[in-house]
């Protein structure tokens, strides 16, 4: 019996130096640090290719490096971010379910919706992510070299034309009723099920006009199928120098950006909302992530819960007064 009992020894000696050894590799966690759940699952409510979608697979990785568990982004288009929105609010509240949400989301369509759900009451802010101006800009097929140049265009032609956004109440639809507005033009609103469908569009030259954000639009900046006319910051931007802004093309007040920020059900525990916030604040931090935001002209609103939450509440006034000043209606 002794053979065999040696033999067993050795392997047990074996098994154990192997367990030794992956644990030397392994990240040191316990379990109160483990993150409770086998998969982080990022809503994005728009199609692949918009500013959302960007963001929620930018901070992806670095998310799921921090948590030790795989993050996926699930596209839940429609109803101008209603659909996916929804989805998350009506998810478990436990960790495991998140939405990469923007402005449209959760300050916008409550003015324009019958929502069944109120998005500042039914999630809870993780921090924020982004925050991000837009480009007005034109097929290149349309004669139009500058904003002086488009308005007198539809000014001559009342109704020729039209403008796509990523749906019915998205900043982008806001912003071009405002142009309306202001320069008493009229212009066809074509909503679409994301920013992405609507910019291929505008490239294909189904529709002239559009506003994008400068995250979506960076990859087709050099495109001869586009002309960028304006910027709605409210300084110019240091990567497109020559192009004005909104305010210096002649039109008022007229200073927007996008944010984008991940958000979790309300009645999530506070202490998985703070290792979240923790986690996406080191991801923001992190020298790619820093580059590649600045590269799509976002500044860095990066921050805990209670302070995304303390930005969001005085968000919401203001663009409840863009949906009235602009007379956007739902299509």
């Amino acid at each position: 019996m002794k053979p065999t009992k040696t033999r067993f020894t050795a392997r047990a000696s074996s098994a154990c130096f192997l367990a030794a050894a992956f644990a030397a590799v392994a990240p040191a966690t316990n379990a109160a640090d483990a993150f409770p759940c086998q998969v982080l699952k990022i809503v994005s409510p728009y199609p692949a290719g918009g500013t959302t979608d960007i963001l929620a697979r930018l901070i992806g990785p670095g998310l799921s490096k921090g948590l030790g568990v795989p993050v996926i982004v699930d596209n839940k288009a429609g109803a101008s971010s209603n659909i996916g929105t929804e989805s998350v609010v009506r998810s478990p509240a436990d960790g495991c379910t998140a939405l990469l949400g923007n402005n449209t989301g959760i300050a916008i369509n409550r003015n324009l919706y019958p929502l069944k759900y109120e998005p500042t009451r039914d999630l809870t802010a993780v921090g924020l992510v982004a925050s991000v101006p837009l480009l007005l800009y034109v097929n290149s097929e349309l004669p139009a070299k500058n904003v002086t140049e488009l308005v007198d265009l539809l000014k001559k032609a009342p109704g020729k034309y039209s403008y796509a956004s990523g749906g019915s109440g998205s900043p982008q639809h806001l912003l071009g009723e405002m142009v309306k507005q202001q320069k008493n033009v009229f212009m066809v609103h074509i909503p679409y099920r994301g920013q992405g469908p609507a910019l291929q569009d505008v490239l294909g030259g189904t529709v002239p006009i559009a506003f994008e954000t400068v995250a979506a639009l960076t990859p087709q900046l050099k495109s001869p199928r586009i002309r960028v006319l304006a910027i709605t910051s409210a300084q110019r931007f240091a990567k497109l120098p020559d192009v004005p802004t909104m305010n210096e093309s002649g039109f008022k007040d007229f200073a927007f950006e996008n944010w984008y920020g991940l958000f979790v059900p309300a009645k999530t525990p506070g202490p998985l909302v703070d290792r979240l916030s923790q986690e996406l604040q080191k991801v923001l931090k992190s020298p790619e992530v820093t580059a590649k935001l600045a590269d799509l002209g976002s500044r860095d609103v990066s921050g805990t819960s209670e302070q995304a939450k303390g930005f969001i509440a005085k968000e919401l006034p203001q663009w409840e007064a863009v949906v009235k000043r602009s007379g956007a209606k739902v299509d």
